[in-house]
């Protein structure tokens, strides 16, 4: 096994300080990333979304939840599938309700949305005993307009932005992993973002998510200005 060299203090010191300015470059280059992102566009979502869910049949502005963002997960777990993937539930089982709360604490609500039908949902969640509200868009265009399902019949081959159809393999149809936004004006839901792939290996903390939003973190020193309603001071407690 190949361990990191071994040095005096003194030396490890010197190799630390080196380190912690690429560390402070890394941060101010991720903060004007984030930037840009909160400047890109948006695109009305006009197109009447059904989904499954614990109260019945909702709509995508429903699942807002009274939040003016929202976070949609998309879980890959395929209507034939008995369970959602590995992957998709180390993560799920790594997001805790504190983070939820701190996320609804900036306008912003979390929910899982999947292929599967509800029931199919239900028990799963049921055995993993996870709180995160789910919902199936089972029969609906969602997953493929979202590109969160790769479908041979439907021509939706796009994965990360590229047409992928290797991922099918000898299947007619898979999911995908990834995470979507919105943001909500009145009655109108705009998408704003989606992230693929190693795109989803950097979010799990509050802080990493909203930095993924059209609003962002929503504090003083963030950029542009006047996005979010009542900018506040840093505050990594979520206090009001």
């Amino acid at each position: 096994m190949a361990f990191p060299d071994v040095v005096t203090r003194e030396e490890w010191l010197e190799a630390r300080k080196r380190l912690l300015a690429l560390e402070k470059q890394a941060t101010r280059e991720r903060d004007a990333l984030n930037a840009e992102r909160r400047r890109l566009p948006m695109v009305a979502v006009d197109k009447e979304y059904v989904f499954d869910g614990p109260e019945g049949k909702v709509a995508l502005a429903d699942l807002f939840d009274g939040s003016r963002q929202l976070i949609v997960q998309h879980v890959m777990f395929g209507p034939d599938w008995d369970g959602a993937c590995s992957g998709c539930t180390a993560g799920i089982n790594e997001t805790s309700d504190g983070m939820r709360a701190h996320l609804k604490s900036r306008d912003t609500n979390f929910v899982l949305v999947s292929r599967a039908p509800l029931e199919k949902l239900r028990q799963y969640q049921a055995k993993m005993g996870w709180t995160i509200p789910w919902y199936s868009s089972y029969g609906g265009d969602f997953n493929y307009d979202y590109q969160a399902t790769v479908d041979k019949d439907r021509r939706q081959f796009v994965y990360n932005y590229k047409e992928q159809p290797d991922l099918l393999e000898d299947e007619d149809s898979t999911e995908v992993p990834g995470f979507s936004f919105f943001l909500r004006d009145g009655d109108q839901v705009f998408h704003t973002y989606s992230t693929w792939a190693r795109g989803t290996d950097i979010v799990g903390s509050a802080y990493s998510f909203l930095d993924l939003t059209a609003l962002g973190r929503q504090e003083e020193w963030e950029e542009p200005k006047g996005r979010a309603p009542k900018p506040r001071e840093a505050d990594p407690s979520f206090g009001d």
